[in-house]
């Protein structure tokens, strides 16, 4: 589910009733469907877990392989569904939002720079292993041709 952001507190009665006062306040909750989903995946299988887990690393070492390929080293993430990247030394002077303009413009590829996440986001980009392995195997190929321009 990801981008849905859905979240729990467990706490004391007292913490929870602030709690919810404040949400009140702020916004009027999730979407119905998006909560029917959380439960499902809170109360379903947990196959269909270990099939998303091995799903998200197979294209985490896609990206990895593929990538290292094009000369672009990428540390290995242990435990999401973002690879954060240092900017390769070539383009590290223009910094992370030039950068992923340029692989937007000549790579059709996008990332999210890393300077909109803070100033210690700056020097990399995140890179969502959303996308199947054909497809991130496809952009690598793409980074390699700008990276050896």
């Amino acid at each position: 589910m990801a981008g849905w952001r859905v979240g729990f507190a467990v706490v004391n009665k007292y913490l929870i009733n602030a709690l919810t006062r404040i949400k009140s306040y702020l916004d009027y909750g999730a979407f119905t469907p998006v909560q029917v989903a959380a439960l499902e995946a809170l109360n379903g299988p947990e196959v269909y877990i270990e099939q998303v887990r091995n799903e998200y690393r197979l294209r985490r070492d896609t990206l990895l392989t593929s990538m290292r390929r094009a000369g672009w080293k990428i540390p290995k993430p242990q435990a999401t569904m973002f690879a954060w990247a240092p900017l390769p030394k070539k383009f590290e002077n223009i910094g992370s939002m030039e950068f992923a303009k340029l692989l937007m413009q000549k790579a059709a590829v996008a990332v999210a720079p890393g300077i909109e996440f803070g100033e210690y986001g700056e020097g990399y980009v995140r890179i969502a292993l959303v996308e199947n392995e054909h497809r991130i195997r496809q952009a690598a190929k793409n980074i390699k041709k700008i990276m050896n321009e």
